[in-house]
């Protein structure tokens, strides 16, 4: 980064300064780990010679236990994706307006989360439900070790309440689908024949319209006849980078494809590829009525008030799910 030709190429300069930001978010914590286990040898044996400082040394060990406790943590993250930002997106199942409604509850309690944690946000796709929330939608997350964080809220999630939109107060079970998919950079090969495997059909983009919006055909999407993946965007104005948009996005998708196929066992358990609704594998329980609270289905973790978590704080269920998985791992 000090030679003198760094910045001429900024592209390359800019992949190298965040290479290193993410080398140093791994090295850096491990070093810190190092200078406290230093810091806590001399501060037990002041403890040994005075009873007075055993409260500064057990202060100390307490955030040793959470700094190792967070380093363990991202060791989890150990595939080459975890890294990446991530592509979400949200799809309504069963339940009619119900689940269109929970779609849109789930949209906005990721984007709570990646506000709660100052991730940049990107609106890629929406399409909005006939009488209220979204049928689908996705958006990009950026920030480091995002798709590590939230790989594992692929899966149905399932609500349970007394629906607004029944007149008689009858408690519905409403479905949607959450799909998460790493935003790969250059150092992924993903082989696609974009000439004879991809179909593109362009369209009028939705949303509130404008001088240029939805009056040309500026969204695009993208069919891979081999596997019958289909990405769409509309956000842009141009059509040239919601293309770019869509090609990014299928890549993702066919690469995540590959990573499944790495370890079938546990996407099975993850609920992946499965029906949305009765009959599909459940990732998560939310239930307001007549009890209220929020349970993984694999990791059992269980929080007694949904609506903290529905605002975005979902750590724990992130954190317990990445333990979930080297446990899994290790059977």
């Amino acid at each position: 980064m000090n030679a003198p030709d760094f910045w001429d190429s900024p592209e390359a300069a800019q992949a190298t300064v965040a290479e290193m930001q993410r080398l140093r978010s791994v090295v850096g914590p491990l070093e810190d780990l190092v200078s406290s286990g230093d810091d806590l040898q001399v501060l037990i044996e002041f403890a040994e010679e005075d009873p007075a400082s055993e409260a500064e040394l057990q202060s100390t060990v307490t955030k040793l236990e959470s700094d190792v406790d967070k380093v363990e943590l991202q060791a989890t993250m150990s595939e080459p994706e975890d890294v990446c930002a991530a592509y979400v997106q949200v799809q309504a199942g069963e339940g009619g307006t119900d689940s269109a409604d929970w779609a849109q509850m789930l949209l906005r309690m990721y984007i709570r989360w990646a506000e709660r944690h100052g991730f940049k946000l990107e609106e890629i796709d929406i399409s909005e439900g006939e009488e209220a929330g979204i049928r689908n939608a996705t958006i990009a997350i950026r920030g480091d070790y995002v798709f590590g964080y939230l790989k594992g809220e692929t899966g149905n999630h399932r609500l349970i309440r007394i629906s607004p939109f029944d007149s008689a107060g009858r408690r519905h079970t409403a479905f949607a689908a959450v799909d998460i998919s790493p935003e790969l950079d250059d150092n992924f090969e993903v082989d696609i024949n974009w000439d004879s495997d991809v179909r593109e059909d362009t369209y009028r983009a939705g949303g509130a319209g404008g001088q240029h919006v939805n009056k040309t055909d500026s969204a695009v999407r993208l069919t891979h006849g081999p596997t019958g993946v289909v990405v769409q965007c509309q956000n842009e104005r141009s059509q040239h980078k919601n293309r770019a948009t869509a090609r990014k996005m299928l890549q993702a998708k066919l690469y995540q494809m590959e990573m499944e196929k790495r370890d079938e066992e546990l996407a099975a358990k993850r609920g992946a590829k499965s029906k949305i609704g009765f009959g599909g594998a459940t990732v998560r329980n939310y239930v307001l009525h007549p009890d209220q609270y929020v349970k993984d289905a694999r990791t059992a973790t269980k929080v007694g008030n949904p609506q903290p978590v529905l605002d975005g704080d979902i750590d724990v269920f992130l954190e317990s799910f990445l333990r979930w998985t080297l446990t899994e791992k290790n059977k």
